[in-house]
Protein backbone atom coordinates (compact mmCIF):
# COMPACT_ATOMS: atom_id res chain seq x y z
CA UNK A 1 0.00 0.00 0.00
CA UNK A 2 0.85 3.36 -0.91
CA UNK A 3 0.75 6.56 1.46
CA UNK A 4 0.81 9.80 -0.53
CA UNK A 5 2.39 12.52 1.24
CA UNK A 6 1.23 15.31 2.31
CA UNK A 7 1.30 18.66 0.35
CA UNK A 8 4.49 19.91 0.38
CA UNK A 9 4.51 24.29 1.08
CA UNK A 10 5.72 25.17 -2.64
CA UNK A 11 2.90 22.76 -3.90
CA UNK A 12 0.30 24.04 -2.06
CA UNK A 13 1.56 27.89 -2.84
CA UNK A 14 1.61 26.70 -6.61
CA UNK A 15 -2.53 25.32 -6.23
CA UNK A 16 -3.38 28.62 -4.53
CA UNK A 17 -1.43 31.06 -7.51
CA UNK A 18 -3.37 28.77 -10.00
CA UNK A 19 -6.93 29.29 -8.07
CA UNK A 20 -6.13 33.19 -7.99
CA UNK A 21 -5.20 32.93 -11.66
CA UNK A 22 -7.90 31.38 -12.33
CA UNK A 23 -10.71 34.20 -10.33
CA UNK A 24 -8.10 37.01 -11.88
CA UNK A 25 -9.44 35.34 -15.29
CA UNK A 26 -12.96 35.29 -14.37
CA UNK A 27 -12.39 39.03 -13.16
CA UNK A 28 -11.10 40.34 -16.79
CA UNK A 29 -13.55 38.85 -18.78
CA UNK A 30 -15.89 39.39 -17.16
CA UNK A 31 -15.49 43.36 -17.09
CA UNK A 32 -14.65 43.51 -21.06
CA UNK A 33 -17.74 41.66 -21.98
CA UNK A 34 -19.86 44.31 -19.77
CA UNK A 35 -17.96 47.29 -20.65
CA UNK A 36 -18.44 45.97 -24.17
CA UNK A 37 -22.21 44.86 -23.43
CA UNK A 38 -22.54 48.51 -22.03
CA UNK A 39 -21.15 50.10 -25.43
CA UNK A 40 -23.97 48.29 -27.26
CA UNK A 41 -26.88 48.99 -24.67
CA UNK A 42 -25.88 53.17 -24.62
CA UNK A 43 -25.69 53.07 -29.00
CA UNK A 44 -28.88 50.86 -29.01
CA UNK A 45 -30.90 52.82 -26.03
CA UNK A 46 -29.80 56.07 -27.97
CA UNK A 47 -30.68 55.16 -31.27
CA UNK A 48 -34.04 53.15 -30.24
CA UNK A 49 -35.42 56.86 -28.24
CA UNK A 50 -35.29 58.69 -31.44
CA UNK A 51 -35.83 62.18 -31.65
CA UNK A 52 -37.07 62.06 -28.06
CA UNK A 53 -33.26 62.15 -27.15
CA UNK A 54 -33.20 65.90 -28.05
CA UNK A 55 -36.32 66.65 -27.48
CA UNK A 56 -36.94 64.70 -24.00
CA UNK A 57 -35.63 65.83 -20.93
CA UNK A 58 -31.67 65.80 -20.99
CA UNK A 59 -31.26 63.36 -18.51
CA UNK A 60 -31.39 60.42 -20.45
CA UNK A 61 -29.14 62.23 -22.77
CA UNK A 62 -26.92 62.51 -20.27
CA UNK A 63 -26.85 59.23 -18.72
CA UNK A 64 -26.31 57.14 -21.93
CA UNK A 65 -23.65 59.40 -22.69
CA UNK A 66 -21.81 58.64 -19.44
CA UNK A 67 -22.51 55.03 -19.58
CA UNK A 68 -21.14 55.21 -22.88
CA UNK A 69 -18.57 56.38 -22.60
CA UNK A 70 -17.58 55.09 -19.19
CA UNK A 71 -17.47 51.78 -20.53
CA UNK A 72 -16.10 52.36 -23.97
CA UNK A 73 -12.93 53.38 -21.77
CA UNK A 74 -12.98 50.01 -19.32
CA UNK A 75 -13.72 48.11 -23.08
CA UNK A 76 -10.42 49.99 -23.98
CA UNK A 77 -7.92 49.40 -21.26
CA UNK A 78 -9.37 45.77 -20.43
CA UNK A 79 -7.63 45.12 -24.07
CA UNK A 80 -4.09 46.37 -22.95
CA UNK A 81 -4.23 45.48 -19.52
CA UNK A 82 -3.06 41.71 -18.31
CA UNK A 83 -5.45 39.39 -16.44
CA UNK A 84 -4.50 40.24 -13.04
CA UNK A 85 -6.21 41.85 -10.35
CA UNK A 86 -4.90 43.00 -6.73
CA UNK A 87 -6.61 41.13 -3.84
CA UNK A 88 -7.81 44.35 -2.12
CA UNK A 89 -9.89 45.55 -5.19
CA UNK A 90 -11.48 41.88 -6.23
CA UNK A 91 -14.60 42.76 -3.68
CA UNK A 92 -14.85 46.75 -4.95
CA UNK A 93 -14.39 45.11 -8.69
CA UNK A 94 -16.99 42.69 -8.27
CA UNK A 95 -19.41 45.06 -6.42
CA UNK A 96 -18.82 47.47 -9.04
CA UNK A 97 -19.68 45.12 -12.11
CA UNK A 98 -23.28 44.17 -10.09
CA UNK A 99 -23.70 47.73 -10.16
CA UNK A 100 -23.02 48.21 -13.87
CA UNK A 101 -25.42 45.48 -14.80
CA UNK A 102 -27.66 47.03 -12.99
CA UNK A 103 -27.29 50.53 -14.54
CA UNK A 104 -27.44 48.20 -18.15
CA UNK A 105 -30.77 47.11 -17.32
CA UNK A 106 -31.94 50.99 -15.91
CA UNK A 107 -31.16 52.12 -19.16
CA UNK A 108 -32.78 49.18 -20.97
CA UNK A 109 -35.62 49.65 -19.27
CA UNK A 110 -35.74 53.49 -19.70
CA UNK A 111 -35.73 53.34 -23.43
CA UNK A 112 -39.23 55.80 -23.56
CA UNK A 113 -41.87 55.79 -26.00
CA UNK A 114 -41.70 58.76 -28.54
CA UNK A 115 -44.25 60.94 -30.09
CA UNK A 116 -46.16 59.63 -32.97
CA UNK A 117 -47.20 61.83 -35.82
CA UNK A 118 -50.54 63.11 -34.61
CA UNK A 119 -48.78 64.39 -31.67
CA UNK A 120 -45.54 66.00 -33.57
CA UNK A 121 -48.01 67.77 -35.74
CA UNK A 122 -49.90 69.37 -32.64
CA UNK A 123 -46.32 70.51 -31.64
CA UNK A 124 -46.21 73.33 -34.51
CA UNK A 125 -47.29 77.24 -34.19
CA UNK A 126 -50.21 78.76 -36.03
CA UNK A 127 -51.99 82.11 -35.44
CA UNK A 128 -54.26 80.74 -33.13
CA UNK A 129 -51.69 78.93 -30.67
CA UNK A 130 -47.97 78.99 -30.02
CA UNK A 131 -45.89 76.32 -29.02
CA UNK A 132 -42.74 76.75 -27.41
CA UNK A 133 -40.31 74.19 -25.91
CA UNK A 134 -37.26 73.76 -24.07
CA UNK A 135 -35.00 71.32 -22.69
CA UNK A 136 -37.59 71.02 -19.55
CA UNK A 137 -41.00 71.69 -20.68
CA UNK A 138 -43.05 72.53 -23.95
CA UNK A 139 -45.96 75.78 -23.32
CA UNK A 140 -48.77 76.19 -25.76
CA UNK A 141 -49.97 79.57 -25.31
CA UNK A 142 -53.12 81.16 -26.79
CA UNK A 143 -52.11 84.20 -28.78
CA UNK A 144 -55.77 85.97 -28.10
CA UNK A 145 -55.41 87.15 -24.26
CA UNK A 146 -54.95 83.91 -22.13
CA UNK A 147 -57.66 82.73 -19.63
CA UNK A 148 -57.16 83.44 -15.83
CA UNK A 149 -57.38 79.34 -15.91
CA UNK A 150 -53.80 77.42 -16.85
CA UNK A 151 -53.46 73.80 -17.28
CA UNK A 152 -50.50 71.93 -16.08
CA UNK A 153 -49.97 68.34 -17.37
CA UNK A 154 -47.72 65.36 -16.14
CA UNK A 155 -47.13 63.13 -18.59
CA UNK A 156 -47.41 59.22 -18.09
CA UNK A 157 -44.32 57.05 -16.97
CA UNK A 158 -41.68 56.77 -19.84
CA UNK A 159 -43.94 58.50 -22.20
CA UNK A 160 -42.40 61.46 -24.52
CA UNK A 161 -44.44 64.86 -23.39
CA UNK A 162 -44.74 65.86 -26.83
CA UNK A 163 -46.78 62.64 -27.10
CA UNK A 164 -50.18 65.15 -25.27
CA UNK A 165 -49.82 68.08 -27.74
CA UNK A 166 -52.28 66.52 -29.57
CA UNK A 167 -55.03 65.87 -27.02
CA UNK A 168 -54.73 69.07 -25.35
CA UNK A 169 -54.31 71.57 -28.08
CA UNK A 170 -57.54 72.11 -28.19
CA UNK A 171 -57.50 73.80 -24.39
CA UNK A 172 -54.78 75.85 -25.81
CA UNK A 173 -57.13 76.37 -28.83
CA UNK A 174 -59.39 78.05 -26.57
CA UNK A 175 -57.88 80.13 -24.78
CA UNK A 176 -55.76 78.22 -21.86
CA UNK A 177 -52.23 78.28 -21.18
CA UNK A 178 -51.27 74.78 -21.36
CA UNK A 179 -47.82 73.76 -19.91
CA UNK A 180 -46.38 70.32 -20.14
CA UNK A 181 -43.37 69.03 -18.40
CA UNK A 182 -40.14 67.05 -19.44
CA UNK A 183 -39.72 64.76 -16.52
CA UNK A 184 -36.11 63.10 -15.90
CA UNK A 185 -35.59 60.36 -17.13
CA UNK A 186 -39.32 60.11 -18.05
CA UNK A 187 -40.66 59.51 -14.18
CA UNK A 188 -42.83 61.45 -12.59
CA UNK A 189 -41.81 61.34 -9.18
CA UNK A 190 -38.54 63.30 -10.13
CA UNK A 191 -40.92 65.86 -11.87
CA UNK A 192 -42.65 66.67 -8.41
CA UNK A 193 -41.37 70.14 -7.78
CA UNK A 194 -41.83 71.63 -11.25
CA UNK A 195 -45.43 72.75 -10.73
CA UNK A 196 -44.19 74.79 -7.55
CA UNK A 197 -41.69 76.68 -9.61
CA UNK A 198 -44.21 77.13 -12.80
CA UNK A 199 -47.35 77.91 -10.75
CA UNK A 200 -46.66 81.80 -10.73
CA UNK A 201 -45.01 82.33 -14.28
CA UNK A 202 -47.53 82.92 -16.75
CA UNK A 203 -49.44 85.58 -16.00
CA UNK A 204 -52.45 86.31 -16.33
CA UNK A 205 -53.09 82.71 -15.25
CA UNK A 206 -54.41 82.53 -11.62
CA UNK A 207 -55.84 79.55 -11.29
CA UNK A 208 -54.52 75.78 -12.38
CA UNK A 209 -56.08 73.01 -13.33
CA UNK A 210 -53.93 69.95 -12.77
CA UNK A 211 -53.73 66.70 -14.96
CA UNK A 212 -51.70 63.66 -15.25
CA UNK A 213 -51.83 60.41 -17.18
CA UNK A 214 -51.14 56.84 -15.33
CA UNK A 215 -48.11 58.05 -13.25
CA UNK A 216 -48.29 61.57 -14.40
CA UNK A 217 -52.18 61.78 -12.40
CA UNK A 218 -50.62 60.21 -8.96
CA UNK A 219 -48.29 63.77 -9.07
CA UNK A 220 -50.79 65.94 -10.40
CA UNK A 221 -52.90 64.39 -7.29
CA UNK A 222 -50.19 65.15 -4.59
CA UNK A 223 -49.69 68.56 -5.83
CA UNK A 224 -53.29 69.06 -5.52
CA UNK A 225 -53.08 67.87 -2.49
CA UNK A 226 -50.46 70.53 -1.60
CA UNK A 227 -51.96 73.84 -3.31
CA UNK A 228 -55.44 73.07 -2.87
CA UNK A 229 -55.38 75.29 0.71
CA UNK A 230 -53.45 78.16 -1.03
CA UNK A 231 -55.12 81.44 -1.57
CA UNK A 232 -52.47 83.37 -3.81
CA UNK A 233 -52.56 80.49 -5.88
CA UNK A 234 -55.45 78.03 -5.76
CA UNK A 235 -55.95 74.66 -7.36
CA UNK A 236 -59.31 75.13 -9.82
CA UNK A 237 -59.23 71.46 -10.60
CA UNK A 238 -57.58 68.27 -11.34
CA UNK A 239 -57.84 65.52 -14.16
CA UNK A 240 -56.85 62.40 -14.13
CA UNK A 241 -56.37 60.60 -17.30
CA UNK A 242 -56.07 56.91 -16.91
CA UNK A 243 -55.19 57.44 -13.07
CA UNK A 244 -56.25 57.98 -9.73
CA UNK A 245 -54.62 59.01 -6.51
CA UNK A 246 -51.99 57.35 -4.21
CA UNK A 247 -53.71 58.62 -1.23
CA UNK A 248 -57.02 59.94 -0.23
CA UNK A 249 -58.45 62.97 -1.31
CA UNK A 250 -62.04 63.07 -1.13
CA UNK A 251 -62.27 65.82 1.41
CA UNK A 252 -60.61 68.31 -0.67
CA UNK A 253 -62.98 70.92 -2.13
CA UNK A 254 -62.18 70.82 -5.85
CA UNK A 255 -63.75 69.69 -9.01
CA UNK A 256 -62.41 66.75 -10.05
CA UNK A 257 -62.51 65.09 -13.78
CA UNK A 258 -61.55 61.41 -14.30
CA UNK A 259 -61.31 60.02 -18.03
CA UNK A 260 -60.61 56.15 -17.99
CA UNK A 261 -60.68 53.37 -21.02
CA UNK A 262 -63.02 50.50 -20.67
CA UNK A 263 -60.12 48.44 -22.63
CA UNK A 264 -57.41 49.54 -20.01
CA UNK A 265 -55.13 46.60 -19.56
CA UNK A 266 -53.02 49.04 -17.16
CA UNK A 267 -55.40 51.20 -15.28
CA UNK A 268 -58.26 49.12 -15.64
CA UNK A 269 -61.74 49.16 -14.90
CA UNK A 270 -61.75 47.72 -11.84
CA UNK A 271 -58.66 50.04 -10.43
CA UNK A 272 -60.81 52.98 -11.77
CA UNK A 273 -63.79 51.79 -9.40
CA UNK A 274 -61.37 50.81 -6.49
CA UNK A 275 -60.33 54.22 -6.09
CA UNK A 276 -63.54 56.38 -6.14
CA UNK A 277 -63.77 56.28 -2.38
CA UNK A 278 -60.63 58.11 -2.23
CA UNK A 279 -62.27 61.10 -4.43
CA UNK A 280 -64.36 63.73 -3.83
CA UNK A 281 -68.16 62.54 -4.31
CA UNK A 282 -68.71 65.00 -6.86
CA UNK A 283 -66.15 63.58 -9.06
CA UNK A 284 -67.13 63.49 -12.90
CA UNK A 285 -66.18 59.97 -14.07
CA UNK A 286 -65.99 59.26 -17.93
CA UNK A 287 -65.71 56.44 -19.76
CA UNK A 288 -64.26 56.07 -23.03
CA UNK A 289 -66.22 52.58 -24.38
CA UNK A 290 -63.27 50.44 -26.17
CA UNK A 291 -60.36 52.95 -25.65
CA UNK A 292 -56.96 52.05 -24.02
CA UNK A 293 -53.76 53.12 -21.77
CA UNK A 294 -52.36 54.63 -25.12
CA UNK A 295 -55.05 56.52 -26.71
CA UNK A 296 -54.45 59.41 -23.25
CA UNK A 297 -51.55 60.02 -25.62
CA UNK A 298 -50.06 59.84 -29.41
CA UNK A 299 -47.02 57.25 -28.95
CA UNK A 300 -48.06 53.86 -30.57
CA UNK A 301 -48.71 50.52 -27.96
CA UNK A 302 -48.06 50.16 -24.68
CA UNK A 303 -46.50 46.82 -23.06
CA UNK A 304 -49.14 45.31 -21.05
CA UNK A 305 -52.14 47.17 -22.77
CA UNK A 306 -55.28 46.15 -23.72
CA UNK A 307 -56.68 45.96 -27.32
CA UNK A 308 -58.72 49.26 -28.40
CA UNK A 309 -62.13 48.94 -30.39
CA UNK A 310 -62.27 52.80 -31.12
CA UNK A 311 -59.82 54.31 -33.35
CA UNK A 312 -56.90 56.51 -32.14
CA UNK A 313 -58.90 59.73 -33.31
CA UNK A 314 -62.14 59.08 -32.27
CA UNK A 315 -60.48 58.34 -28.17
CA UNK A 316 -58.19 61.26 -28.78
CA UNK A 317 -61.46 63.64 -30.06
CA UNK A 318 -63.86 62.13 -26.89
CA UNK A 319 -60.92 63.04 -24.43
CA UNK A 320 -60.39 66.59 -25.58
CA UNK A 321 -63.60 67.33 -25.38
CA UNK A 322 -64.85 65.94 -22.24
CA UNK A 323 -61.10 67.69 -20.81
CA UNK A 324 -62.07 70.86 -22.55
CA UNK A 325 -65.93 71.00 -21.16
CA UNK A 326 -64.38 70.42 -17.38
CA UNK A 327 -61.87 73.28 -18.21
CA UNK A 328 -64.19 75.75 -19.51
CA UNK A 329 -67.00 74.88 -16.93
CA UNK A 330 -63.81 76.43 -14.05
CA UNK A 331 -63.65 79.37 -16.08
CA UNK A 332 -67.24 80.91 -15.40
Amino acid sequence: MTIEEPNTPAELAAGSNRAITRIDTVFFWAVRSISSLGVIVAVWAAISTGGMLVHGHPAYAILLGIVFISCAVVAARSLLSRATTRRRFKVIRGIGLVASCAVLALIWWLVPYSAAPPALAAMTSDDTVTVTETPSQIVMTPTSSPSEVGVFFQPGALVDARAYAAVLRPLAEDGHIVVIPKQPLGIAFLSTGTFTSARTQYPPVARWVLGGHSLGGVVAANDAQAFSKDLADPVAGVIFFASYPASDMSTLPIPVLSISASNDGLATTEKINASKDTLPKDTNFTVIEGGVHANFGDYGPQAGDGKPTISSDDARTEISRTSLAFVESLSK
